[in-house]
């Protein structure tokens, strides 16, 4: 699919129509996103437009748009307050650019145990907070999605904070994971995750992070020898909408899309650990990239290597997202 300049779509943008001509033609709805339709996200985006189009007996047509076809990431949340797209699910860390930055605070190393634990905790008030934090923005926040636990990789092995010295590293754009990074001795590239596989196998870029599904589905162990299972950080995503948009749909039909959303998060939440084992499995079997498993002893290293971060995260993200994070998770954020 050719991919649109963001100035090429914002000339379609959309116009909410009178609610006495919604039963005329279907409602478009564009959900773009960055990753394939094999992973949990690409597949929780396919059955939100199946249950959408279902539960609205057709009257709203679900347009997907995977692998950056429709904008690059970087472009995305400029173009859904445009109104070019009306629903997209970036990882968490995309809100700084809105002047968001307390998103970032949940890309902080080592502060979800399980996925249980995230589960509980975006259910509850510190993701309500976030999803407040939109509103003066034009956006409107929907669902958390869950895509599991950061592995990291390079072309030799990564067992202790100091393999990391002087590896160009890409980032999606977190300066949590920046700063992370840099602490090791990293030097971090943020880069879109569409150019990713040629920037590792030309050199651009020496090491990555991402879930086992995305390493899979992007091939990444082709181009990387040495991956660890080292889980150090969580990838979520945010599912969001233009809220004009939003706001502006007949309330039977938004009814509909709200219960087609609240099924299609339980599916894809349910699916990303399963999703996870198994593309492990298939590097594994595949065999052109080693797998790496931590000790407990350096697992600890990593943990006490990144433990910096939590301190100047306070200044970047503030402190209010930070104790309210130290009250759900129960935690030292010192």
């Amino acid at each position: 699919m050719r991919k649109l300049t963001l100035a090429a779509v914002v000339a379609t943008a959309f116009v909410v129509a009178p609610q006495t001509g919604w039963a005329q033609t279907p409602i478009v709805l564009k959900f773009s996103h960055v990753v394939a339709n094999e992973t949990p996200k690409g597949k929780g985006a396919l059955k939100f437009k199946e249950l959408a189009e279902k539960y609205t007996d057709g009257k709203v047509k679900v347009e997907v748009y995977p692998n950056s076809s429709l904008f690059k990431d970087k472009e995305e949340i400029e173009a859904l307050q445009l109104g070019s797209v009306q629903i997209l699910a970036p990882s968490t860390s995309k809100f700084a650019p809105l002047g968001v930055k307390e998103f970032e605070a949940l890309d902080l190393p080592w502060l979800f145990k399980d996925e249980a634990t995230y589960d509980q905790a975006m259910k509850g008030p510190i993701g309500k907070w976030l999803f407040k934090k939109l509103e003066a923005k034009g956006v409107s926040g929907l669902a958390y999605w869950t895509n599991g636990f950061h592995m990291t990789s390079a072309n030799r092995p990564l067992l202790s904070p100091t393999d990391f010295q002087g590896l160009k590293v890409r980032i999606s754009g977190s300066k949590v994971a920046d700063q992370y990074f840099r602490v090791l001795g990293s030097i971090p590239q943020i880069m879109a995750f569409s150019e990713v596989y040629h920037a590792l196998q030309t050199g651009v870029v020496d090491s990555c992070e991402n879930t086992p599904s995305n390493y899979w589905t992007q091939k990444f162990y082709e181009v990387q020898k040495d991956i660890t299972v080292s889980y150090h950080a969580h990838l979520q995503y945010a599912v969001i909408v233009n809220t004009k948009f939003w706001n502006g749909l007949p309330p039977d039909i938004r009814t509909q899309l709200d219960k087609a959303m609240a099924e299609a998060t339980d599916y894809t939440n349910s699916i990303a650990a399963k999703e996870n084992e198994e593309a492990l499995a298939d590097i594994k079997k595949n065999g052109k990239a080693t797998l790496h498993y931590l000790t407990a002893d350096q697992k600890k290293a990593w943990q006490t290597a990144m433990q910096p971060t939590y301190k100047w995260a306070k200044g970047r993200v503030g402190g209010e997202v930070l104790d309210l994070l130290a009250k759900e998770l129960h935690l030292e954020m010192n």
